[in-house]
């Protein structure tokens, strides 16, 4: 079992919200695209697209199928927002200038009739990653990594008419690709082993954590960061959109880091754990 990995760098085309916790009115974005995200973007475009000619994708079945071989055979990094046409990646959404050059809010209520006025309690905030910087309006791109099997579906072509994270009724969310993803050898400059059931990245000392990592399995003496509990929202059978919370993950928060190496495998969803 072998995999490549692809490097893959995305124009941000529209102000785009990735779902993660509400202060006040505010519906807080995180500052880059987790795995889940994308696997549930792919998943989405995947199904669609081989139900072509057949009807609509209405199905949940089709897309639990279709989900489940792409977290088999397609592992993903993080996708992180940056202005360099080249994928390069300098200001992290950890580093502090972070916030005020990528990120904005978006306020909206419902008005009621026939007063014309703001409905009591409909007032709400939602923060968005904008598709130009704040201070120069300079394009933002999405910089990451899809690593695949030989037999994995085909994702290239979907990266043309993805939509990520929330708010996508508003048109938020939109991507393209720059180009066509090109072969990669690192996963932004860690080194990997692409031969192992799960890709396994090297994280040297003083390094620090890309994605979600699972705390189980790690030394505590060994990083230094955040803890999260993870938790994400799936569709069930019955089409209830996010329906159904997952069970809570005990992670470290991308950012974390590293006292001494660390060997991590990339595992579904694009969370990194301690190699089994």
């Amino acid at each position: 079992m072998t995999w490549t990995i692809n490097r893959v760098l995305l124009r941000l085309r529209s102000p785009m919200h990735i779902g993660w916790n509400k202060v006040g009115n505010v519906q807080r974005t995180r500052s880059y695209v987790t795995g889940r995200v994308l696997w549930g973007a792919l998943t989405e475009r995947v199904t669609r697209d081989e139900a072509k000619d057949k009807g609509p994708a209405t199905d949940s079945r089709l897309y639990a199928e279709v989900g489940k071989t792409i977290n088999g055979q397609l592992a993903f990094s993080y996708f992180y927002p940056t202005t360099d046409p080249d994928g390069e990646v300098r200001l992290w959404p950890w580093h502090d200038d972070f916030r005020r050059l990528h990120l904005s809010t978006y306020a909206s209520t419902a008005l009621a009739y026939p007063e014309q006025s703001a409905d009591e309690g409909t007032l709400h905030e939602v923060e968005c990653l904008v598709p130009q910087t704040m201070n120069g309006g300079d394009q933002v791109y999405l910089s990451g990594y899809v690593l695949a099997l030989d037999d994995a579906p085909p994702w290239e072509s979907a990266l043309w008419r993805l939509q990520l994270g929330g708010e996508r009724g508003y048109g938020w969310g939109r991507v393209e690709p720059v180009t066509e993803p090109s072969a990669g050898r690192d996963l932004f400059g860690y080194k990997l082993d692409l031969n192992a059931d799960r890709p396994i990245v090297h994280i040297p000392e003083n390094g620090v954590l890309l994605a979600h990592t699972l705390a189980a399995g790690l030394e505590p003496a060994g990083v230094s960061g955040r803890i999260e509990p993870l938790v994400g929202r799936v569709t069930n059978r019955e089409g209830h959109f996010g329906g159904r919370l997952t069970s809570a993950q005990i992670c470290l928060t991308p950012g974390t880091r590293t006292l001494r190496p660390i060997t991590l495998q990339i595992g579904a969803y694009g969370i990194w754990e301690a190699v089994s």
